[in-house]
């Protein structure tokens, strides 16, 4: 990456975050990197002297969508400093600066560096580093100060499965686990700062492991004592590391919430050992069979490829079957994507685009059905929601149930409250609910 010119330091940065959850959360910390330097975030990229692009690589189209906004930022200001961070920094490197010109290029493992990149940029040196060194940036990230009732902590990265789509190993590396102690010592610093629900992220959080032979099951255990703590999550899991210890923390723990994404991708078998996903249908409904014995009211989630190379209509039709015996409360689908350098690419029978899209479109309308029946079957039910911001209305405030559904209801309760409801009313995508009065505290006559 050959030097630029010098630019005017920056003094104000904006944070664009593309993708997953783990990218949210390291788009998060970036920002907390920049204003710990003293830089003031913005609420728009026109605005901002600096603009931090933190990408995602598992689709094409994810990829190309950074290379308009990066062009689109340069028409509208071309002084205007521009990093792109995260999966596609990885896995393009320096291409981005032959292609786009931009000032920095950091990848995920080596975000904690963004600023010492945006000081080198600003005098015109070099700012590129994709450097993998094995968790170091968490020791050099600052503390968490405030947060919204419901924070995302990263506990394990990385994935050692190879899944023949997936470009994930080459992007985040090899599966690593964060240390117990860090994680529990984060996750005290986030609800002193006003987390109410945590969610632990990972490529295979259910991997997540330490020397001791403790599990997620166990670290769920220890945030499970933590006060102030009310509710507990995780994502995204993998079918093969669903230990039974994990699935009975879902039976044990009150805090651990009734909702489990476990990504099957396909219900064809000869299509999960073309995709390498080391699972079976068979296997990955037993699973599912022993998770529900252990938390009966458990909603269901999941992720689906469509068009795989080589997939048949009776292929496809296997998913359509899987999706009945599921009955997934949400799911994610995508039309396959050809990522450059993972196996898949190169496999023979690549689906023709209007195949998939047909597909996708059968796909999704059955995945919207089961949602909706989720939703409507929850009706009448009463259950807490944690309030997370305020709605369109005047008094309506917007919260998520225990099973990760929205919810909006007309309540004078506070953003970070948990209040009692009951479910009234079912669309596919979010709830109407009445707050449930608390009953009136009786006090012993003097």
């Amino acid at each position: 990456m050959g030097a630029a010119m010098s630019k005017t330091p920056p003094r104000t940065f904006h944070v664009k975050s593309f993708g997953c959850q783990m990218n949210v959360y390291d788009g998060e910390r970036m920002a907390e990197l920049m204003a710990a330097e003293g830089l003031t975030a913005t609420v728009d990229a026109a605005s901002a002297d600096l603009v931090v692009l933190n990408t995602c690589h598992i689709r094409e189209k994810a990829t190309e969508k950074v290379y308009s906004d990066i062009g689109r930022l340069r028409k509208d200001d071309p002084a205007k400093m521009i990093a792109v961070a995260g999966c596609v920094a990885q896995a393009e490197g320096e291409e981005i600066v032959r292609r786009a010109k931009v000032d920095v290029v950091v990848g995920p493992q080596a975000y904690h560096n963004l600023p010492k990149l945006v000081a080198d940029a600003a005098k015109g040196e070099a700012a590129l580093d994709t450097d993998m060194p094995v968790l170091s940036k968490f020791d050099a990230l600052p503390a968490r100060r405030k947060v919204g009732p419901t924070a995302f902590l990263t506990v394990q990265e990385g994935c050692d499965k190879f899944c023949t789509y997936c470009v994930v190993p080459y992007t985040r590396g090899a599966e690593t686990s964060r240390p117990f102690g860090e994680i529990v010592d984060e996750a005290k610093a986030l609800v002193d700062a006003g987390a109410r629900e945590m969610t632990l992220l990972g490529q295979n959080v259910n991997a997540w492991s330490d020397d001791d032979g403790r599990g997620l099951h166990d670290l769920i255990r220890a945030l499970d004592r933590i006060a102030g703590l009310a509710r507990i999550r995780y994502t995204t899991s993998h079918p093969n590391d669903m230990t039974q210890e994990l699935i009975d923390a879902h039976r044990d723990v009150e805090k651990l919430m009734p909702f489990l994404h476990l990504p099957v991708q396909a219900g064809s078998d000869r299509v999960l050992r073309a995709m390498n996903r080391s699972h079976t249908r068979d296997s990955y409904l037993r699973v599912l069979d022993r998770v529900r014995a252990a938390r009966p009211d458990i909603a269901l989630s999941g992720d689906f490829i469509v068009g795989f190379p080589g997939e048949t209509e009776a292929e496809f039709a296997e998913t359509l079957s899987l999706i009945d015996e599921v009955r997934h409360a949400q799911a994610f689908s995508f039309k396959y994507s050809p990522r450059p350098g993972t196996p898949a690419a190169t496999m023979d029978g690549q689906i023709a685009p209007e195949v998939m899209d047909e597909r996708l479109q059968r796909l999704q309308e059955a995945l919207n059905r089961d949602q909706l029946a989720f939703n409507k079957a929850s009706v009448g039910r009463r259950c807490a929601v944690l309030i997370e911001r305020r709605g369109k209305l005047p008094g309506q405030m917007l919260g998520k149930s225990p099973w990760l559904q929205s919810v909006h209801l007309q309540t004078d309760a506070p953003i970070g409250s948990i209040v009692e409801v009951e479910l009234l009313s079912a669309g596919p995508n979010s709830l109407t609910a009445r707050e449930i009065p608390s009953p009136p505290v009786s006090v012993a006559a003097a």
